[in-house]
């Protein structure tokens, strides 16, 4: 699930990127610590910008400190200039391709590699810019949530390899009953891999009884943009609480951006 809604695109226009709503610059002149010589995990591209993506009012709602607000702003809006992942997308797909043990881009191995186009993936609303990667897969199926409820999955047990959701779980009423539900339907064996909106400096939090706050851009009111659950540190919990036994986080860009992936024990 993305954030904001621009049309028939991933993030603002080119020409927009480093300005606010208005026009104006907005982009702190920190640099994004992103190590030298790394290429994109998705593509393997190797320049990178940044686009403005939070507004005042999401700021205020969510309390973030300014390096909170910055880490943010990296981890949706700075991207690879090629294939134009952002940071969120260029974690989760690092994070597919260390449980696959899988060498590479993501994007050539979703063409070239038996053992991708061999699973079984279940995607959940819109990965970003993998959405397109992982529709080669022959195995591949995305549904959409509020239409396919993600704490009553309509499929079988073990009926999946992989199950992949990016920014969506923030967004669920009972979010521990939506894993357990994705624990449900892997296969033994078979691995889970999200990110949400994280902050490492706090701990989660239940938002629906505050003042109603939405992703997806300024002016949207969309309820399946709700935010329910602001993640923290403990994000990991709920993986446990789920069923699932061990969980592990990857990251490229630490604290700006962290993936979660975890498996099913095996039979």
């Amino acid at each position: 699930m993305s954030w904001w809604r621009f049309p028939k695109r991933i993030l603002p226009d080119p020409a927009e990127e480093g300005r606010d709503y208005n026009g104006a610059s907005c982009l702190s002149e920190k640099s994004p610590p992103w190590p030298a010589g790394r290429c994109c995990p998705v593509c393997g591209g190797q320049t990178f910008s940044s686009s403005k993506i939070l507004w005042p009012e999401l700021v205020r709602q969510w309390g973030l400190t300014a390096e909170e607000e910055l880490w943010i702003e990296w981890q949706q809006g700075f991207h690879c200039t090629k294939c134009r992942s952002n940071l969120r997308s260029m974690t989760l797909a690092a994070a597919i391709l260390n449980e696959m043990r899988l060498e590479g881009n993501f994007a050539a191995l979703c063409q070239n590699s038996q053992a991708l186009r061999d699973a079984r993936i279940l995607e959940i609303n819109e990965a970003g810019s993998l959405t397109a990667y992982l529709r080669l897969i022959p195995g591949h199926k995305i549904v959409k949530y509020p239409e396919v409820d993600m704490q009553a999955l309509p499929y079988a047990d073990a009926s999946w390899d992989c199950v992949v959701h990016s920014d969506c779980l923030e967004h669920i009423p009972c979010p521990v009953q939506a894993l357990r539900e994705c624990h449900r339907v892997l296969s033994p064996g078979g691995f889970l891999a999200f990110t949400v909106p994280l902050l490492v400096t706090r701990m989660t939090r239940r938002r629906d009884k505050l003042p109603a706050c939405y992703h997806g851009g300024p002016n949207l009111r969309d309820e399946s943009y709700r935010v329910i659950t602001e993640y923290g540190a403990d994000v990991w919990t709920q993986v446990i609480e789920a069923g699932f036994e061990e969980a592990r986080i990857v990251a490229l860009m630490y604290p700006a951006s962290v993936a979660v992936t975890a498996r099913r024990k095996s039979a």
